[in-house]
């Protein structure tokens, strides 16, 4: 399943889709940064959603400095990964969600190593990305790309070095 996974530059022509999947299989506080809304997927919130994202349209070289991609496969979206400029050159901080019905088939590798080619692409050296120890899902995706991962207490830390191997499928 992870060849059919594909990345498209996020913007309007994509944004209400993944607002959908956001809708139906995810929950706010996993998909978008906290927002005075009334609870649950309100017309605030998703307004909110629509325009968090527009405000990385610029991409890498905008002023948020991220670029966003929806997470295509069998030309659905299924969810929405990033990069980010880091404060040290050559260097982007990457995070990725997928909604349930898309979890546990690989199509979280197979986003992340599209997103490695679009940041050695675009330049960079290296990749890197926080989560949680009880992020199980996160953290395997991050081991199969070939992070280097420092566990601090319940945080995990994860290296990828673009000028490496690639790890074997």
């Amino acid at each position: 399943m992870t060849g059919a996974v594909r990345l498209e530059p996020l913007d309007e022509r994509n944004l209400e889709p993944l607002l959908s999947v956001a809708v139906a299989e995810a929950e706010p506080g996993d998909v978008m940064p906290p927002v005075e809304a009334p609870a649950g997927w309100s017309l605030a919130r998703r307004e909110a959603f629509r325009e968090f994202h527009r405000a990385n349209f610029a991409g890498l070289d905008g002023p948020t400095r991220t670029r966003m991609y929806a997470i295509l496969a069998g030309g659905e979206v299924v969810g929405m990964v990033r990069m980010s400029r880091c404060e040290e050159p050559g260097v982007v901080e990457t995070g990725m969600w997928l909604g349930r019905s898309a979890r546990g088939q690989g199509l979280g590798v197979g986003a992340l190593r599209e997103l490695l080619n679009e940041a050695a692409a675009a330049g960079m050296h290296a990749v890197v990305a926080d989560t949680t120890r009880d992020n199980m899902g996160a953290v395997q995706v991050l081991k199969k790309c070939g992070a280097k991962l420092i566990e601090n207490g319940d945080k995990v830390h994860a290296e990828i070095c673009l000028d490496a191997t690639p790890p074997a499928f």
